[in-house]
């Protein structure tokens, strides 16, 4: 199992596509540099185009006799410098790391002053009027628990079960960054994005507070907000137990 960062502007997302430039491509071109193989390489999720990850993790095959300690080093010599490997270690024969992954956690960061910063640029969105934080943290309240997600999916998904428990969502702020903070047994496509553009246009006044309900209760993707960019988009945790990601 490898555990990867990445700041995914540059790239069209993890999966490998044709004529686009993928993390997972660049992860594979790495593993066939330093093993000689161009081994498959299965990821924790599909993030978007644009979208971040702190905490990214995938799975490979090898018969490499480098340990896992020399792998990390050796395999970050030959990854551009917006994707790192931070972790390596040998995992069980039947180990998945998405349909093990007992929950992710994610954050979207907004950019909350008046003035863009470049050093933000492409890694949050920049929203210049002051933003009502108290008034987004209780909507997001209305997250929490098990719920039907279908009006917080894409259109156009073919996943069919769309029920899912949030433990975590709340909205915090420091130094000008207002964070949303959010943590699921699972998510659907571009859900915390729709989330996200929800709390913003119950911000805004565009969506009545306290609506949530009654758009959870809809299951109509027309009712939420809309999908906030990708550039604030941030994979913050993956959490397994312990005894199935090792071995």
């Amino acid at each position: 199992m490898l555990t990867l960062q990445y700041i995914g502007t540059r790239y069209h997302g993890w999966q490998v596509q044709p004529n686009a430039v993928t993390v997972q491509q660049c992860v594979q071109d790495a593993i066939e540099r330093v093993t000689g193989v161009r081994s498959p390489l299965t990821g924790c999720s599909r993030t978007d185009a644009g979208v971040h990850a702190e905490m990214f993790c995938c799975a490979t095959e090898t018969e490499s006799p480098i340990p896992c300690e020399k792998l990390v080093a050796a395999l970050n010599a030959w990854l551009p410098p917006d994707i790192a490997v931070t972790d390596c270690r040998e995992a069980a024969a039947d180990f998945h790391p998405r349909y093990d992954a007992r929950g992710k956690q994610y954050q979207y960061r907004i950019w909350n002053r008046p003035a863009r910063n470049p050093f933000w640029e492409g890694r949050a969105l920049h929203f210049h009027r002051p933003l009502d934080v108290e008034k987004m943290q209780r909507a997001a309240n209305d997250f929490l628990g098990q719920h039907d997600f279908s009006a917080f999916c894409a259109v156009g998904s073919d996943v069919e079960d769309r029920v899912r428990t949030v433990t975590e969502s709340r909205v915090t702020v420091e130094d000008g960054m207002v964070t949303f903070t959010v943590a699921a047994d699972g998510f659907l496509y571009n859900m915390v994005r729709i989330m996200v553009g929800t709390l913003l246009d119950i911000e805004s006044g565009r969506l009545a507070e306290g609506c949530i309900p009654d758009v959870l209760a809809s299951c109509d993707r027309a009712a939420a907000g809309h999908t906030a960019p990708a550039c604030g988009l941030y994979l913050t945790q993956v959490y397994y137990d312990n005894r199935k990601e090792a071995r």
